[in-house]
Formats: C-alpha cells, sequence, structure tokens
C-alpha cells in the first residue's frame, strides 16, 4: 500500500488498488472539520484529479465513533460578523464542490456519526456507505442556523424537497438503516461485517469498469448536480448568512455550550 505525503497528519491520504482514501483524523476531537482540514481535502483531491492509476477515491474517518461530528466549535465560535460568515461558508463550500466534482466516484465510508458539517461533507459525496452504528443528521437547525456549504442542496436532490425539509426543520438524526431507507446511505454493514469488509464488497464492481467509463458516468451526474447547486446556491448562503448571525443562534450556541459544560 502507497502512501501519499500529506500536508498534515489531520489529513491521511493512501492509494491502494485505484483507490484514494482520505481518512479525517482528529478521533480526539470528533474528527471536527476545521477551516485548514477542508482547505486540505480539497487541495489534495484537486491534486489526484488526473492520476491515471485512480478509479475511486473514499472520504472516511479516523477511529469508529465519528466521520466527522460537525464544524470545529472553537474556529466557528469566531465568526461573528455578516462578512466572516460569508467567507466561512465560501471557503467549506469551495472544498466540498471539489469532492463533488472529482472526475471519478467518490464514496463516503461513514464510521460512525456523521452530523451537521460532517452530514453536508457526506452528502458532498457520490455514494455513502455506512457501519451499521453510524447516524447522519442535519443538527443545524438545533442551533438556529441552517446549511452552510452546499448539504441542504445534496439533500434535498438526494430525497427530494418534501422529505429534505422535514430531515432538516426536525434536525434529527438517522440511523444508518433508517438512512439507507430514504436513499441517502447506499450500503449499510451487515451484522459483524466490518466497514473495510463491506466497502471493498461495495466497490467491487466499480472497479471493474474502465477508468473512462466511470468518468463518463461521474461526468453525467455531475453535471446534473452543478445544475441544482447554481439554482440554489445564491439561496442556501444568503439564509445561512443570516441566521448564523442572528441573535437566536448565538443564544443556541451558548445553551449548548452550557448543557456541555454540567455533563
Amino acid at each position: 500500500m502507497a502512501k501519499a505525503p500529506a500536508s498534515a497528519d489531520i489529513l491521511l491520504v493512501e492509494r491502494n488498488a485505484g483507490v484514494l482514501t482520505l481518512t479525517i483524523n482528529r478521533p480526539e476531537v470528533r474528527n471536527a472539520l476545521s477551516m485548514d482540514l477542508l482547505d486540505m481535502l480539497g487541495d489534495t483531491l484537486a491534486r489526484y484529479a488526473d492520476d491515471e492509476d485512480l478509479k475511486c477515491a473514499v472520504i472516511t474517518g479516523a477511529s469508529d465513533k465519528c466521520f466527522a461530528a460537525g464544524g470545529d466549535l472553537k474556529e466557528l465560535d469566531a465568526v461573528r460578523s455578516v462578512i466572516e460568515a460569508e467567507m466561512m461558508s465560501k471557503r467549506g463550500r469551495r472544498a466540498l464542490q471539489r469532492v463533488r466534482t472529482f472526475p471519478l466516484p467518490v464514496v463516503g465510508a461513514l464510521n460512525g456519526l456523521a452530523l451537521g458539517g460532517g452530514a453536508e461533507l457526506a452528502m458532498a459525496c457520490d455514494l455513502r456507505v455506512a457501519a451499521a452504528h453510524a447516524e447522519i443528521g442535519f443538527l443545524q437547525g438545533q442551533l438556529n442556523c441552517t446549511t452552510a456549504w452546499g448539504g441542504g442542496i445534496d439533500l434535498i436532490a438526494a430525497v427530494g424537497s418534501e422529505r429534505a425539509l422535514d430531515l432538516l426543520l426536525s434536525a434529527r438524526r438517522l440511523s444508518a438503516s433508517d438512512a439507507a431507507a430514504l436513499g441517502i446511505v447506499d450500503r449499510v454493514c451487515e451484522d459483524g461485517q466490518s466497514l473495510d469488509d463491506c466497502l471493498k464488497e461495495f466497490l467491487a464492481p466499480y472497479l471493474r469498469r474502465r477508468r473512462q467509463v466511470l468518468k463518463g458516468y461521474k461526468a453525467l451526474t455531475g453535471a446534473y448536480r452543478q445544475s441544482v447547486h447554481e439554482r440554489l446556491l445564491k439561496v442556501e448562503q444568503t439564509n445561512f448568512v443570516a441566521t448564523w448571525t442572528h441573535e437566536d443562534h448565538w443564544a443556541a450556541v451558548e445553551q449548548a455550550a452550557n448543557k456541555r459544560r454540567k455533563t
């Protein structure tokens, strides 16, 4: 297995048998998505976009607890003004857009919780495989804000506007099996099956395809996704900035922080 250099240990990069694997490696903070980490993720995908030996990419998280349990709270706490919120939204969206536009299929391997920004990253992937204990949830509504990086748009494209509206407003977690029933997750590990084995089984038919076929179908589905994002991007970003900078958001953040201190 060839291990490629990464900008830092917070993102592990490996190439093996036609698969590029990017592992978010911040288990001590539940694989929180810092801006630097998102930049590294996007830049790494851009760097490997023309690698003729690749057929697929996989994004996953270290440990078996969290894929990514949201953005980096300490970093996000400093984002207060309209300009700062716009910059944060655009920076994160730019990274996730590189996931969406990678020329080959990108599979999110959900090893645990994918919450908030982590759910947005999972939905930016083309397909999702989940451990049986994994959960996904757009919890932004609990903090009185909306999606920032295109995740709401991806959810609408995946499940339709009515189901997406319910999931976004209820801000509830979905088990892997419930997410699969809605079409958000494409494969759930069977009882006793490891995520690695499940992923290997899931990728097997893709790896049998010629690279030009993989690229051709990704170009087709990618063009559809891009057209949806172009129509809805401004609506999502405008409402994110408005809700993020609203006093109700910061009151909910403080309430959540107080709750964490007591536990």
